[in-house]
């Protein structure tokens, strides 16, 4: 495995009820990936969208980060409903095969997958929650991904947690501009302690709970 070398694939919720934080959302990714493409060693990023039409549409896969373009109006629409445990397990699935492709010398040492939503699962034919809690544990456990969940939707949060997902990585977030803006803020700034080594795991701070009713806020 290559020491320098982090891959992050990010699973991008674009169903109707985005839309009210839809140039929030364009510009938190966008921010993100400036700083991302600033840090030193090697990232490559895989993109997917998620809905009902397609609950996982890959628009970059495993492509170095310096290469992403930007979102835009045009390539982030936000359309229909919310199969969240299809886009996960259709992304865990893809990037395990990705992964496998790769020779062992060639292969990331560093692997985060991410979600950011803002509503609770709706709609999935095709994987259940106890499915994804399998397929989360095996991969946080054997093979050390860190996986990273961000939502406006306090359900959701329990959702994430139920399929195994750590409290530390899991963030609740207001459905407004800052909110948005601050969530996308924390996950850059925590991907990049992890890529750093500065930290073993992704895990957010108090100082990233913004939000009131964030399950894993501390009273000050």
């Amino acid at each position: 495995m290559r020491q320098d070398y982090t891959h992050i694939t990010l699973i991008l919720d674009r169903t109707g009820s985005m839309e009210s934080i839809r140039d929030d959302t364009i510009s938190g990714f966008n921010a993100f990936l400036k700083k991302q493409k600033a840090e030193p060693g090697t990232a490559t990023l895989t993109l997917a969208q998620f809905d009902t039409q397609d609950p996982y549409e890959v628009i970059h896969r495993f492509k170095p980060i310096e290469e992403i373009p930007e979102l835009d109006r045009e390539t982030y629409v936000p359309r229909a409903s919310t199969p969240l445990l299809d886009a996960l397990g259709r992304g865990i699935n893809d990037l395990e095969k990705s992964l496998s492709e790769l020779k062992e010398e060639d292969r990331p040492s560093k692997v985060v997958v991410v979600v950011v939503t803002d509503g609770q699962e709706n709609s999935s034919l095709e994987f259940r929650k106890d499915q994804i809690e399998k397929m989360v544990k095996e991969k946080t456990e054997k093979a050390s991904w860190q996986f990273v969940f961000l939502s406006a939707d306090l359900a959701a949060i329990g959702d994430a947690k139920v399929v195994g997902i750590h409290a530390d990585a899991v963030l609740l977030f207001e459905k407004s501009s800052k909110g948005s803006k601050g969530a996308w803020s924390s996950l850059s700034e925590r991907t990049s302690d992890y890529r750093s080594s500065r930290k073993k795991k992704i895990g957010f701070v108090q100082d990233d709970r913004k939000h009131p009713d964030d399950p894993e806020k501390k009273e000050t």
